[in-house]
Protein backbone atom coordinates (compact mmCIF):
# COMPACT_ATOMS: atom_id res chain seq x y z
CA UNK A 1 0.00 0.00 0.00
CA UNK A 2 1.38 3.38 -0.98
CA UNK A 3 2.04 5.83 1.80
CA UNK A 4 -0.62 8.51 2.03
CA UNK A 5 0.18 12.17 2.28
CA UNK A 6 -2.04 14.64 4.11
CA UNK A 7 -2.76 18.32 3.87
CA UNK A 8 -4.69 20.99 5.70
CA UNK A 9 -6.53 23.63 3.71
CA UNK A 10 -3.13 25.39 3.55
CA UNK A 11 -1.82 22.36 1.58
CA UNK A 12 1.30 21.60 3.62
CA UNK A 13 3.82 19.65 1.48
CA UNK A 14 4.94 16.20 2.63
CA UNK A 15 8.36 14.94 1.56
CA UNK A 16 8.47 11.44 0.07
CA UNK A 17 10.76 8.58 1.12
CA UNK A 18 11.94 5.47 -0.67
CA UNK A 19 14.69 3.69 1.31
CA UNK A 20 14.33 2.21 4.78
CA UNK A 21 11.45 0.94 6.93
CA UNK A 22 8.16 2.82 6.50
CA UNK A 23 6.69 2.47 9.97
CA UNK A 24 3.37 4.18 9.33
CA UNK A 25 2.73 2.17 6.17
CA UNK A 26 3.27 -1.09 8.06
CA UNK A 27 1.11 0.15 10.92
CA UNK A 28 -1.67 0.95 8.46
CA UNK A 29 -1.57 -2.58 7.06
CA UNK A 30 -1.84 -3.93 10.60
CA UNK A 31 -4.79 -1.67 11.47
CA UNK A 32 -6.51 -2.57 8.18
CA UNK A 33 -6.29 -6.25 9.13
CA UNK A 34 -7.53 -5.68 12.68
CA UNK A 35 -10.56 -3.75 11.45
CA UNK A 36 -11.31 -6.33 8.73
CA UNK A 37 -11.10 -9.43 10.95
CA UNK A 38 -12.69 -8.28 14.19
CA UNK A 39 -16.44 -7.55 14.19
CA UNK A 40 -15.85 -5.34 17.23
CA UNK A 41 -13.85 -2.99 14.98
CA UNK A 42 -16.00 -3.45 11.90
CA UNK A 43 -17.33 0.12 12.11
CA UNK A 44 -13.87 1.57 11.42
CA UNK A 45 -13.02 2.84 7.94
CA UNK A 46 -9.24 3.08 8.07
CA UNK A 47 -9.19 5.16 4.88
CA UNK A 48 -10.45 8.03 7.04
CA UNK A 49 -7.97 7.50 9.89
CA UNK A 50 -4.67 9.33 9.45
CA UNK A 51 -1.61 7.58 10.94
CA UNK A 52 1.57 9.35 11.97
CA UNK A 53 4.62 8.82 14.11
CA UNK A 54 5.94 11.35 16.61
CA UNK A 55 9.45 11.43 17.99
CA UNK A 56 9.51 11.00 21.74
CA UNK A 57 11.65 13.73 23.29
CA UNK A 58 13.20 11.38 25.83
CA UNK A 59 14.44 7.91 24.85
CA UNK A 60 12.68 6.13 27.69
CA UNK A 61 10.23 3.25 28.01
CA UNK A 62 8.09 5.37 30.32
CA UNK A 63 5.46 7.71 28.94
CA UNK A 64 2.83 7.72 26.23
CA UNK A 65 3.14 5.05 23.52
CA UNK A 66 0.23 5.95 21.26
CA UNK A 67 -2.82 8.21 21.13
CA UNK A 68 -6.00 8.76 19.16
CA UNK A 69 -7.12 12.30 18.38
CA UNK A 70 -10.79 12.75 17.38
CA UNK A 71 -11.27 15.42 14.72
CA UNK A 72 -14.88 16.14 15.66
CA UNK A 73 -16.62 17.13 18.87
CA UNK A 74 -19.21 15.08 20.79
CA UNK A 75 -21.77 13.53 18.48
CA UNK A 76 -19.61 14.18 15.43
CA UNK A 77 -20.28 17.93 15.48
CA UNK A 78 -17.97 20.30 13.63
CA UNK A 79 -18.66 23.15 16.04
CA UNK A 80 -18.65 23.43 19.82
CA UNK A 81 -19.42 26.36 22.12
CA UNK A 82 -16.92 26.89 24.92
CA UNK A 83 -16.87 29.90 27.25
CA UNK A 84 -19.27 31.78 25.04
CA UNK A 85 -17.34 31.25 21.79
CA UNK A 86 -17.76 28.81 18.91
CA UNK A 87 -14.82 26.56 18.04
CA UNK A 88 -13.97 24.07 15.32
CA UNK A 89 -11.13 21.61 14.69
CA UNK A 90 -8.74 22.29 11.83
CA UNK A 91 -9.71 19.88 9.05
CA UNK A 92 -7.30 17.33 7.64
CA UNK A 93 -7.39 15.77 4.15
CA UNK A 94 -5.37 13.08 2.37
CA UNK A 95 -3.89 13.55 -1.09
CA UNK A 96 -7.13 12.31 -2.69
CA UNK A 97 -9.12 15.03 -0.95
CA UNK A 98 -10.70 12.60 1.54
CA UNK A 99 -11.31 14.21 4.92
CA UNK A 100 -9.90 12.41 7.95
CA UNK A 101 -12.01 11.85 11.06
CA UNK A 102 -9.28 10.60 13.41
CA UNK A 103 -5.53 10.95 13.86
CA UNK A 104 -3.72 7.87 15.21
CA UNK A 105 -0.25 8.62 16.61
CA UNK A 106 2.65 6.39 17.66
CA UNK A 107 5.55 7.71 19.70
CA UNK A 108 8.94 6.39 18.60
CA UNK A 109 11.18 4.90 19.72
CA UNK A 110 9.15 4.44 22.92
CA UNK A 111 6.37 2.37 21.32
CA UNK A 112 8.84 -0.03 19.69
CA UNK A 113 10.57 -0.83 22.99
CA UNK A 114 7.60 -2.82 24.35
CA UNK A 115 7.03 -6.60 23.94
CA UNK A 116 4.99 -7.75 20.94
CA UNK A 117 1.83 -8.51 22.90
CA UNK A 118 1.87 -5.10 24.59
CA UNK A 119 2.31 -3.34 21.26
CA UNK A 120 -0.65 -5.18 19.77
CA UNK A 121 -2.77 -4.43 22.83
CA UNK A 122 -1.79 -0.75 22.60
CA UNK A 123 -2.92 -0.59 18.97
CA UNK A 124 -6.18 -2.29 19.93
CA UNK A 125 -6.60 0.17 22.81
CA UNK A 126 -6.41 3.17 20.49
CA UNK A 127 -8.66 1.71 17.78
CA UNK A 128 -11.27 0.85 20.43
CA UNK A 129 -11.50 4.57 21.27
CA UNK A 130 -13.02 5.21 17.83
CA UNK A 131 -16.72 5.79 18.35
CA UNK A 132 -19.18 3.14 17.09
CA UNK A 133 -20.86 5.75 14.87
CA UNK A 134 -17.50 6.52 13.24
CA UNK A 135 -18.38 10.20 13.18
CA UNK A 136 -15.10 11.69 14.37
CA UNK A 137 -16.02 11.42 18.05
CA UNK A 138 -14.66 9.03 20.67
CA UNK A 139 -16.42 5.98 22.07
CA UNK A 140 -18.14 7.35 25.16
CA UNK A 141 -18.80 4.99 28.09
CA UNK A 142 -21.35 5.83 30.79
CA UNK A 143 -20.16 7.91 33.71
CA UNK A 144 -17.47 10.51 34.25
CA UNK A 145 -14.64 8.28 32.99
CA UNK A 146 -16.19 7.99 29.53
CA UNK A 147 -12.92 7.15 27.74
CA UNK A 148 -11.81 4.08 29.76
CA UNK A 149 -14.92 3.18 31.79
CA UNK A 150 -14.80 3.12 35.61
CA UNK A 151 -11.99 0.56 35.63
CA UNK A 152 -8.73 0.97 33.71
CA UNK A 153 -7.84 -2.61 34.67
CA UNK A 154 -11.03 -4.02 33.13
CA UNK A 155 -10.54 -1.88 30.03
CA UNK A 156 -6.98 -3.17 29.56
CA UNK A 157 -8.12 -6.76 30.12
CA UNK A 158 -10.74 -6.30 27.39
CA UNK A 159 -8.07 -5.06 24.99
CA UNK A 160 -5.86 -8.07 25.78
CA UNK A 161 -8.84 -10.34 25.13
CA UNK A 162 -9.50 -8.75 21.73
CA UNK A 163 -5.81 -9.04 20.86
CA UNK A 164 -5.83 -12.77 21.62
CA UNK A 165 -9.02 -13.17 19.60
CA UNK A 166 -7.38 -11.54 16.58
CA UNK A 167 -4.28 -13.70 16.86
CA UNK A 168 -6.48 -16.82 17.03
CA UNK A 169 -7.93 -15.82 13.66
CA UNK A 170 -4.46 -16.52 12.20
CA UNK A 171 -3.67 -13.21 10.48
CA UNK A 172 -0.61 -13.30 8.16
CA UNK A 173 2.55 -13.17 10.23
CA UNK A 174 4.04 -10.53 7.95
CA UNK A 175 1.26 -8.13 9.01
CA UNK A 176 2.56 -7.87 12.57
CA UNK A 177 6.05 -9.40 12.50
CA UNK A 178 7.71 -5.97 12.51
CA UNK A 179 6.37 -5.45 16.04
CA UNK A 180 8.74 -8.15 17.28
CA UNK A 181 11.68 -5.79 16.82
CA UNK A 182 12.71 -2.75 18.82
CA UNK A 183 13.83 0.49 17.20
CA UNK A 184 17.52 -0.37 17.03
CA UNK A 185 16.71 -3.74 15.46
CA UNK A 186 14.60 -2.06 12.79
CA UNK A 187 17.44 0.36 12.06
CA UNK A 188 19.92 -2.53 11.85
CA UNK A 189 17.68 -4.38 9.38
CA UNK A 190 16.60 -1.47 7.17
CA UNK A 191 19.09 1.34 7.70
CA UNK A 192 16.54 3.87 8.90
CA UNK A 193 12.99 4.10 10.17
CA UNK A 194 10.68 6.73 8.74
CA UNK A 195 6.98 7.40 8.26
CA UNK A 196 4.26 9.98 7.94
CA UNK A 197 4.60 13.10 10.07
CA UNK A 198 1.49 15.22 10.47
CA UNK A 199 1.08 18.43 12.42
CA UNK A 200 -1.57 18.15 15.11
CA UNK A 201 -4.77 19.87 13.92
CA UNK A 202 -5.45 23.04 15.86
CA UNK A 203 -8.56 24.20 17.66
CA UNK A 204 -9.81 27.27 15.77
CA UNK A 205 -12.25 30.00 16.70
CA UNK A 206 -15.33 29.86 14.49
CA UNK A 207 -17.08 32.94 15.78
Amino acid sequence: MAERSYAYPSALPIAGHAVGFNFTQHMRSLCDDLAARLPELGHIDMSRVAIRFCQARIRSRHGIYASLTPLRFAGGELLSRRRGRMWTVERLFDDAGREMLYLLSFYLPRFTERPLEEKLSTVMHELWHIGPEFDGDLRRHPGRCYAHTHSQREYDARMDELTRKWLELAPPVEVYEFLRWDFRSLEARYGRVYGQKIRTPRLLRAG
